[in-house]
């Protein structure tokens, strides 16, 4: 069983990438960083000697890089059984005030990618005995908030492809889910003045992931909302 993961050298995708690689699945991840990609395959490799790690470098906001990273994962893996689509950038601000192009750039890189990336790896995925796409979105994708700008945009518009697609994809036994989790640790939170337990752990969004696609075959969770203890911040 493999697992494809985008924007994974970081936060939540470098969480995911690790637990599934814990439990035995080969892992193909793609950043933008080479070096990143480079550290990244050694940690996966000593958390589990037995398992195949794929790195790409690839932009997931362009359509060619997609194409040539899924092009080296099938090279490599032969199908796709899990996809995780969790590559994106949190630019806030104010729809009113935010800088021209600022749309452009989150819904290149926080829909466009996810909407490319499934496309390019579903035929791969009908040989799978156990296909499952999760799509991370966020509590921004239902609710929006001061500063959220076109982020917010971009994340409602993510989790009306999750809902499309798993009307689509009844038929074929891909399950798809839609992650929405709320303020998680990551390089984002760098510095910030904050009680460590304020803030989820990535291996807890990690950890239900795995959870879910733990599942019996007749189940699906189609959307999860998990949040910090003490709620939003």
């Amino acid at each position: 069983m493999n697992v494809v993961i985008t924007g994974a050298t970081r936060g939540i995708g470098r969480a995911i990438a690790e637990k599934f690689a814990a439990e035995g699945f080969d892992v193909a991840v793609c950043a933008r960083n080479k070096a990143d990609l480079t550290a990244m395959e050694e940690e996966l490799r000593a958390i589990n000697p037995a398992v195949r790690v794929y790195t790409g470098r690839a932009d997931v906001s362009r359509k060619q890089d997609i194409k040539e990273f899924v092009s080296g994962v099938v090279k490599a893996f032969g199908s796709v059984d899990v996809l995780i689509n969790n590559a994106g950038v949190y630019l806030p601000g104010k729809i009113t005030e935010e800088a021209d192009g600022t749309l452009e750039k989150l819904i290149d890189t926080n829909l466009y990618s996810a909407y490319h990336m499934t496309r390019a790896t579903l035929p791969y995925m009908q040989k799978s005995a156990k296909p499952h796409i999760f799509n991370i979105c966020s509590i921004a994708s239902f609710m929006a908030y001061p500063g959220g700008g076109s982020y917010t945009i971009s994340k409602f518009a993510m989790l009306g492809f999750s809902k499309v697609l798993r009307e689509e994809l009844k038929p074929a036994g891909i399950r798809v889910t839609a992650v929405m989790p709320g303020a998680t640790w990551s390089d984002s939170w760098a510095g910030v003045d904050l009680p460590r337990e304020r803030i989820m752990e990535a291996t807890d969004i990690a950890d239900s992931i795995f959870g879910i696609y733990s599942l019996g075959h007749t189940a699906v969770v189609e959307e999860m909302i998990i949040r910090p203890q003490l709620g939003d911040l």
